[in-house]
């Protein structure tokens, strides 16, 4: 399958319910369940799923992402030939484009005319989910699909496969069909093409609001829900990052949650997701909250149903409690109250 499929994310979406998370990052670097970032969940799905020459489409505040994956290295994609790619988008004006742009792709149609792939995989960045593409492809040949859109629960993931050399054409006479997407293609019944649809079944949550963020991350905290995501066979990769263990003093307390490394757990916490190198200080109580990585917390502090961006530092003594359906989000690098002593 190497030398089968191209794999295409798109990673030019915005949505602006997510604004407080997205201002120094894009969708597809916004981190998630830990120590993950949105776009690891679908480049491991390719690299599982044998894709070896992988391009991104990036447009807002893209420079996180490309810290993130750097070589590709972490995705074994660091490779002499195929691999990773980036090709940012020229233009910085929003629009209602959505998931596979043939405007964006025709300004890199190099990459797909000389790729020796025969088959190419177009998909978005935002999809949380844990899916092998094999039987994809394998159903599309079978049973000679145009196009195979791949579904959960009869509705579209945005995930396209087609063969390569129709991709091309379908990019090339855009101005003439008047197509702008794979959605436009799919949803023309007088296209002439024969479109097929994959069920997936298993975890699917499409990341595309604060809430919708807020409630995944809780879900994943349950262990039913983590081990349908996270697969043995199936691992998700993400950037190595060399931490030392989390520090728990006995006056800490955990439950029902999840701590990355590289912590210093002095107070409670209950039923939140922390990343890594979060210090949360003695006497303070966190419950149903997301704290990002880097965030420092005072003593005696109460935060509850809150979403701390990286870098955040509450003062002693603040009380942050917020509404389980419209969380309080903190953004990256804000102090709340006082500027504390470090």
């Amino acid at each position: 399958m190497k030398n089968t499929l191209l794999g295409v994310i798109d990673a030019t979406s915005y949505y602006d319910s997510l604004e407080d998370l997205l201002l120094h990052r894009s969708l597809a670097a916004l981190p998630i369940a830990g120590r993950y970032r949105l776009v690891d969940f679908v480049l491991s799905n390719m690299v599982n799923s044998d894709i070896g020459s992988v391009a991104i489409f990036p447009k807002y505040q893209y420079r996180s992402l490309m810290d993130h994956l750097g070589s590709g290295k972490n995705w074994d994609l660091n490779r002499k030939r195929d691999g990773l790619f980036f090709f940012p988008v020229p233009g910085l004006e929003r629009n209602d484009e959505t998931i596979g742009s043939f405007n964006h792709f025709a300004h890199h149609i190099d990459y797909f005319t000389r790729s020796t792939q025969e088959y190419a995989l177009i998909t978005n960045c935002y999809t949380v989910c844990n899916i092998s593409y094999r039987p994809v492809l394998d159903r599309h040949v079978q049973i000679g699909c145009d196009i195979t859109e791949i579904r959960h629960g009869g509705s579209s993931l945005h995930m396209y496969l087609i063969k390569k050399t129709l991709l091309v054409d379908l990019i090339k006479t855009r101005h003439q069909t008047g197509y702008t997407c794979m959605n436009d293609v799919v949803e023309d019944m007088e296209s002439g093409l024969k479109v097929c649809g994959y069920e997936h079944q298993g975890f699917v949550e499409r990341i595309d609001s604060i809430d919708k963020y807020f409630e995944t991350s809780m879900n994943l905290l349950e262990l039913d829900q983590w081990r349908e995501l996270f697969k043995k066979d199936q691992p998700i990769y993400t950037k190595v990052k060399d931490e030392p263990p989390t520090r728990y003093t006995s006056e800490a307390g955990v439950k029902h949650s999840i701590i990355a490394n590289g912590c210093f757990i002095k107070g409670h916490v209950d039923h939140s997701m922390i990343f890594r190198a979060v210090k949360v200080g003695e006497g303070t109580t966190i419950k149903n909250s997301i704290i990002m990585q880097k965030s420092q917390i005072g003593r005696d502090c109460v935060l509850e149903n809150v979403i701390l961006d990286k870098d955040v530092k509450i003062e002693d003594g603040v009380r942050l409690i917020g509404d389980p359906e419209q969380p309080i989000v903190v953004r990256k690098g804000m102090v709340q109250g006082a500027l504390m002593n470090s």
